[in-house]
């Protein structure tokens, strides 16, 4: 069993033992505290500290406010390293340091004395218990940070100007600005306030004996809450794992490298962008496991099985590597790929869900030569595939966890070098048609963008369009038009799916109310009074129905539904989907 050292300490006590010596690893993320979060902070001490503005309604003895935890182990060099609380440290240094400042030459013995608390909490002391200026009571490696030396600068000699950018010297103006504030509201009793802060918050130091366990502290002390990154946790195994080869140095580097390449491709609503890769990577190892099992495993629970095997494989960063490399690549459509697979990848870019990138990322690994290339005519065919089981499946059974059950097989048998078939799962062709005829496409539908993204390429003339083209679901036969005129005999006909298409936001701003003989104009472009050229848009069809027609019908759009439908089940028929 795992042995822990945990002892709820003030600050003073916590940052004046003679056993502190606190290390922000290579491996932690920089110092993000902003101006909110000190703000936060500075309101409740302050509020902890003089109760309804009234120093003398505190109780010393009993009063406590708790700060949280902090997770350390001590490494081999002796030092107290930080898994957790890393954040909240660097802030309560820079407050103190702040207050340290300010006491200055004050002759008050209250200032004098809480000077001297402070100053043992800063730095390290010799035999008598003085502080040695020269040595602090924490250093920071962060490997990503370049303004770490501006925080140990700072906390050294307390000085910071107008020049210094850095989060450690913005939060360090803010609490001068609110000690200021302080002083000269309170200044008989400003002594208080920071022996208060280092008498009386309680901090929760959890000392580990390896940092095995301290990650595992870390783990459960932060599965609640805000959600956390977990590739903080698998940065910390990496690094662990190319230190005891000698490779510390070099795996920083590519670390750094791969956070910047994730940080262009992938969006986080949550975690962090490498979260995003990890977990297009664990279904690659899933497959290899022969994993069916549709409850999917939190990504941390993952990759700590067998204690992080998956990572201390030498391969596995390889890997992330070459598997950031492709969607890189995917997202600036490099021209490594055909432009016939490029409009693939644009149409499943408006997928209903994101599970075809898991799709995409099982089959990548499984079939990229030495270069991290593809065969071009077996990709297209596997692109055509999965675009068409996907979409036609968000008909039968919506959202993406429905399609565990049949696309987790055939990630099986991706790397099993089998063919993909979903043969467990092919569409009857009157269910599809019947539910494709009877679907109310509504622009809030996901599923309404996807067919419309589809229909857009099946044109072939139809250019290829930039991922970050902004579209929009267009009425060809507008909403305004219906209210004024009302000539539709079907009022289904309006969200009719013949009745949409996607246009660029720009012009579908331009063209949304207006009669289809004037919307031709903003289609095609046109010169405005002004004599700035306002462009068209590079949907094709649309452009194609402007040449053709002086006015869009209910007739159109019952035809054009037809047309959509029946080319959808032909895709499906083409891709051997039908049963």
């Amino acid at each position: 069993m795992s042995k822990l050292n945990i002892d709820q300490q003030t600050i003073k006590e916590l940052f004046s033992n003679k056993r502190a010596d606190f290390l922000i690893p290579d491996y932690q993320r920089p110092y993000a505290w902003e101006e909110p979060e000190c703000q936060t902070l500075w309101d409740d001490i302050f509020i902890f500290a003089f109760p309804e503005n009234d120093y003398t309604k505190f109780d010393s003895d009993n009063d406590e406010y708790f700060l949280g935890p902090i997770v350390t182990f001590k490494n081999d060099n002796g030092k107290l390293e930080i898994i957790d609380g890393q954040q909240r440290l660097t802030t309560l240094m820079l407050l103190l340091r702040a207050f340290y400042s300010k006491f200055g030459n004050m002759k008050d013995p209250y200032a004098i004395k809480t000077s001297e608390d402070i100053s043992t909490c800063i730095w390290k002391t010799n035999e008598f218990g003085q502080p040695d200026k020269n040595r602090l009571k924490i250093d920071s490696e962060v490997s990503t940070d370049d303004d770490k030396e501006e925080f140990l600068t700072i906390l050294k000699t307390g000085i910071v100007d107008g020049s210094q950018k850095s989060k450690y010297a913005r939060t360090y103006r803010f609490f001068q600005e609110k000690i200021n504030e302080f002083l000269q509201e309170y200044p008989a009793y400003f002594a208080y306030l920071p022996t208060r802060i280092l008498n009386n918050c309680i901090l929760l130091p959890i000392e580990a004996e390896s940092q095995d366990t301290a990650l595992r502290i870390f783990s459960t002390l932060n599965d609640r809450g805000k959600p956390l990154s977990d590739t903080d946790i698998f940065k910390a195994q990496f690094y662990k794992h190319y230190s005891s080869l000698g490779k510390k140095d070099e795996f920083i580097r590519r670390w750094k490298d791969l956070e910047a390449v994730c940080d262009d491709i992938f969006a986080a609503p949550s975690g962090s962008p490498m979260d995003e890769l990890f977990t297009r990577y664990m279904y690659f190892e899933r497959a290899k496991q022969g994993i069916k099992n549709t409850t999917t495993e939190a990504l941390r629970k993952f990759y700590e099985k067998d204690s992080y095997a998956i990572l201390k494989n030498n391969d596995t960063l390889d890997n992330l590597e070459c598997l950031a490399e492709f969607w890189s690549k995917v997202s600036v459509q490099d021209e490594k790929f055909s432009d016939r697979v490029l409009k693939k990848l644009f149409v499943l870019n408006y997928a209903p869900n994101g599970m075809w990138t898991y799709l995409v990322s099982v089959y990548f690994m499984q079939y990229k030569d030495v270069d991290g290339s593809l065969n071009e005519d077996k990709f297209f065919e596997f692109l055509n595939k999965i675009t068409a089981f996907i979409f036609g499946y968000a008909f039968i059974r919506p959202g993406v966890n429905a399609l565990r059950s049949p696309v987790y097989p055939e990630m099986i048998n991706i790397v099993s070098n089998l063919p993909v078939t979903f043969s467990g799962y092919k569409f009857e062709e009157d269910t599809v048609k019947n539910i494709m005829s009877s679907y109310v496409f509504t622009n809030g539908r996901p599923i309404t963008k996807s067919i419309l993204a589809w229909w857009a390429y099946t044109d072939q003339n139809q250019e290829l369009m930039s991922l970050d083209t902004n579209l929009e679901i267009e009425h060809i036969y507008s909403k305004k038009r219906q209210e004024n005129e009302n000539s539709l005999k079907e009022k289904s006909s309006l969200e009719s799916l013949g009745n949409k298409a996607l246009l660029e936001k720009n012009i579908n701003i331009r063209a949304s109310d207006y009669r289809f003989t004037d919307k031709i104009k903003y289609y095609q472009g046109y010169t405005s009074a002004n004599g700035k050229l306002k462009h068209g848009t590079k949907v094709h069809e649309l452009l194609k129905l402007s040449n053709e027609k002086n006015d869009y019908t209910e007739q159109d759009i019952v035809e054009r539904k037809e047309s959509i439908i029946e080319g959808f089940l032909q895709f499906l028929k083409d891709n051997e989907l039908i049963g």
